[in-house]
């Protein structure tokens, strides 16, 4: 396998006034294709500044990131730009899904900035994305007539549309309740099971132990890196819930 992602000595330090904050202190990560990764670490480990730096987000104080064989360090503000658009998908806790906007408007949104004209059919594209987390019904749907759990499985396709290099999910479950939470993951493991690249940030063990392994982070250090031995599945997990929970379940997973 070829790493999809390489960072050496990652360093960030936030300056406010005359304090500095060291929020990386040298990172060394790597991550190969097809793996899935969770981040974890409690509020001040640096996980969502980690995060930030890998989404091309924001750029490290010092150190090297190699996104998908490109050297991040240096590119301009419209390069930032587009290896954002073009190697990455991104699933937030909130869904940030426009109103009175459909979900397959929704999805193709991220192919109105692609510069390079890769996908030369985006709706084709974003109907082929909605399928793939089961909601080809709902694409003249908007999010309001959507729920929690259907509203990030939009997302989700929005993250895919851009056929990219990884998928960045940033507690994606944080608004979704238990059972909603676990059908999010067995949607991640079914992606991931296909060779999607997925890094899930989370501080909670029990999600991150639907991963793949976890790199957990205190004091801007990764402070352990381990294959999870244990690994839950939640297909199997689903099915231990009682009948009148699934019958209330709000999407079928494929």
């Amino acid at each position: 396998m070829s790493s999809v992602i390489e960072t050496h000595g990652l360093t960030k330090i936030f300056r406010i006034g005359d304090i500095s904050v060291n929020a990386l202190r040298g990172i060394d990560l790597a991550v190969e294709k097809g793996e899935f990764v969770a981040i974890m670490g409690a509020s001040g480990s640096g996980k969502s500044t980690l995060m930030n730096l890998l989404g091309c987000l924001d750029k490290p104080t010092a150190g090297e990131y190699v996104l998908d064989g490109m050297k991040v360090n240096g590119l301009t503000k419209n390069e930032f730009a587009a290896i954002r658009n073009e190697k990455i998908g991104f699933v937030f806790q909130g869904f940030n899904l426009l109103a009175r906007t459909t979900a397959l408007e929704n999805v193709e949104l991220p192919l109105f900035y692609d510069r390079n004209g890769r996908i030369k059919n985006p709706q084709a594209a974003a109907l082929e994305a909605l399928e793939r987390v089961g909601l080809k019904d709902r694409m003249r749907h908007e999010p309001n007539q959507l729920s929690g759990g259907q509203q990030q499985r939009v997302a989700i396709a929005r993250a895919l549309v851009n056929r990219p290099a990884i998928v960045l999910a940033d507690e994606p479950t944080g608004n979704l309740d238990t059972r909603t939470s676990i059908e999010v993951l067995a949607l991640f493991q079914e992606l991931n099971g296909q060779g999607i690249t997925i890094i899930l940030v989370t501080h909670e063990p029990e999600l991150a132990m639907y991963t793949k392994r976890i790199v957990a982070m205190r004091d801007g250090l990764i402070r352990k890196d381990s294959l999870v031995s244990n690994r839950r599945d939640a297909r199997q997990d689903l099915a231990s819930f009682p009948k009148e929970d699934a019958d209330q379940a709000e999407v079928t997973i494929l």
